[in-house]
């Protein structure tokens, strides 16, 4: 028998953002499988009823790869797509395998030769790539960077040479409440000139996307504590 196809699909990245989140090709797709391999369960709940999902919740199959089950094997996981089963992989926010521990599921599923299909989505990175007006020929998405505050700054002052040196785009996100001490930071360790892209709340009503100099931010700052948010450095 052969195998199943991995399906991976995008979840919103915001409240009631829903409509701008799926395709018709999505709600499709989700109505001809019944087994997820979720990051979280209650939103990946939430976002197929959102999606026009037909089949009773009581019928899906659910494995959660959360952060309490990251310790044991993706192998448990895959039974149905050994046996020929489709399966969908979900992320709790955007889409899967992207700044997502679910890359670890899909690379196990290229190791067993399954087919891996992603659909259409939201990707908070590629979106405030798009609006910030940087180059999208070469850039690169760097996820955390340091805790550590001399850490840190050497960091961003490292990418802002990167940025100068290769015409490249230069992509980080920070846990939502250290947002206000990473954005001073940036204003702090970079120079006047460079730019500065801001995205955060992406597909939500309060969605905010700007870029301006580091010297003109530093003329109005504005409040990101607890807001998700994705920041971009250019420097020419």
């Amino acid at each position: 028998m052969p195998n199943g196809t991995l399906y991976l699909i995008p979840v919103p990245l915001a409240e009631n953002a829903s409509a701008k989140s799926f395709t018709p090709y999505l709600t499709d797709t989700i109505n001809t499988i019944n087994e997820y391999i979720v990051e979280n369960s209650k939103t990946a709940r939430k976002f197929l009823k959102e999606a026009g999902l037909k089949t009773p919740q009581s019928e899906l199959i659910i494995h959660d790869y959360g952060k309490h089950n990251r310790d044991s094997s993706v192998k448990e996981f895959f039974t149905g797509l050994l046996a020929g089963k489709d399966v969908g992989l979900m992320s709790e926010a955007g889409s899967p395998g992207v700044a997502d521990p679910g890359s670890e599921i899909v690379s196990y599923a290229h190791q067993r030769g399954i087919k891996v299909v992603p659909l259409v989505g939201p990707s908070s990175i590629l979106l405030a790539l798009m609006a910030s007006g940087f180059s999208g020929q070469s850039f690169t998405f760097h996820g955390y960077l340091p805790i550590d505050k001399i850490q840190r700054a050497n960091k961003i002052k490292e990418l802002e040479a990167l940025s100068e040196r290769h015409n490249q785009t230069q992509i980080f996100i920070e846990t939502p409440f250290r947002n206000n001490p990473m954005l001073e930071e940036i204003l702090r360790s970079c120079k006047p000139e460079t730019r500065v892209c801001i995205a955060c709340d992406l597909t939500s009503a309060e969605e905010f996307v700007q870029t301006k100099t580091v010297k003109d931010w530093i003329t109005k700052v504005p409040e990101l504590h607890k807001r998700p948010a994705i920041f971009l450095i250019f420097k020419r």
